[in-house]
């Protein structure tokens, strides 16, 4: 009984029932190998009941081990570390939750701040910030040692659907973190080495191209570009239209509100093309110039009343029950550097976007096509 409380408050960990599995014993072989019963067995490898020196060097010698691979104190596992800041210079104040990257030789702190994911969950963080060297080195304290070795990319793109693709890759042992960027930041993260893929959905003005001029643009090394989806990208209203908006130019009248995508995104870009066919200016539009990140934020405003109008793809206005009108159906794709191909996390995520599971997903939400999803072309 006094062995239960001791450990409820000294906090044990242990890894004794993957190095028992690992060396082929069974828990009553174990039992009898330490001569203890099978029952104090199961307690001491659940967690219950924290075994005697004696029995712990007995537990040690006989899965060929240390005591200190089959248990130490909550407080051996306070890891401190050192890591690169991701995020812009010094905004990692001490007690910041931390999401912790290995990126090949780098290890780097990106800070969890800045707003929610689109599913508007709290992630569990890796570490906790506790001190700044400079602007871009920060020392951590550790919450989450297996975060450092799971195979991990990071994925920066306006997507929702990419909290799917997140949760459908876990399945293969594969962590996926989604940042959500517009396209322009996410090539530039790429550029600098910051993340493993980029999501772009951006059309150049000159060749009226998708994604890839901008990608030759901005990124300095070869990369494969993967086709994610062709999405129908539109005009997002409030339930019944209460304003009438139809077309572009219904932007300009003086009782409706918008609310704009943040620079470098493509819908704002679609937005910039219609306007100049049309012939009206950003000084005609009451909301131009406020802005929201990603398709679900920019539903989310137009739904709570605070805008008539944003630019976005159809399923952020389905699953927000609002009106949709179309103006365009348009490529998303994945860029991926050329020397990240061969990583067997890569490999996975390329196996994952040919299952038909994942399309099915994806086409459940509305407006996305879904039948070429993995074909890569440079």
């Amino acid at each position: 009984m006094l062995r239960t409380l001791y450990n409820k408050f000294v906090a044990i960990k242990r890894k004794i029932h993957k190095i028992r599995k690992d060396s082929g014993f069974t828990q009553t072989d174990l039992a009898e190998a330490v001569g203890i019963s099978r029952q104090a067995y199961t307690a001491i490898e659940a967690g219950k009941a924290v075994p005697s020196t004696e029995i712990a060097l007995r537990l040690a010698r006989a899965l060929n081990t240390t005591v200190e691979e089959l248990f130490w104190l909550d407080d051996d596992s306070d890891q401190r570390l050192r890591a690169e800041l991701m995020d812009k210079p010094g905004s990692a104040a001490r007690g910041t939750r931390i999401q912790l990257i290995k990126l090949g030789s780098r290890l780097l702190a990106r800070p969890m701040t800045g707003g929610l994911s689109g599913s508007r969950t709290l992630d569990p963080a890796d570490a906790i910030s506790i001190a700044m060297h400079g602007k871009r080195q920060v020392d951590l304290q550790v919450l989450n040692e297996s975060a450092i070795n799971t195979p991990t990319l990071v994925l920066s793109g306006c997507d929702p659907s990419s909290s799917i693709l997140a949760s459908m890759i876990r399945d293969l042992g594969v962590r996926l973190i989604w940042i959500e960027a517009e396209s322009m930041p996410s090539l530039h993260a790429l550029a600098r080495g910051d993340i493993h893929i980029a999501g772009c959905d951006f059309k150049d003005k000159v060749t009226g191209c998708y994604n890839a001029p901008l990608v030759k643009k901005i990124v300095p090394f070869p990369c494969t570009i993967i086709r994610f989806a062709i999405w129908r990208q539109g005009m997002i209203v409030s339930a019944g239209n209460p304003k009438a908006i139809r077309h572009v130019d219904d932007l300009a009248k003086p009782n409706v509100t918008f609310i704009n995508r943040r620079p470098g995104a493509g819908s704002r870009g679609l937005l910039n093309r219609l306007m100049w066919e049309t012939g009206i200016s950003a000084e005609d539009i009451h909301g131009y110039d406020k802005t929201a990140s990603g398709h679900l934020s920019i539903a989310e405003t137009v739904a709570t009343g605070l805008a008539d109008c944003g630019i976005g793809i159809e399923a952020a206005a389905r699953a927000n029950d609002l009106d949709f009108l179309l103006l365009n159906e348009e490529p998303y794709d994945l860029v991926i550097p050329d020397h990240f191909l061969d990583l067997p996390a890569v490999q996975s995520l390329l196996r994952i976007l040919k299952s038909r599971d994942l399309h099915r997903q994806v086409e459940a939400l509305g407006g996305y096509d879904t039948s070429l999803m993995g074909i890569a072309y440079s």
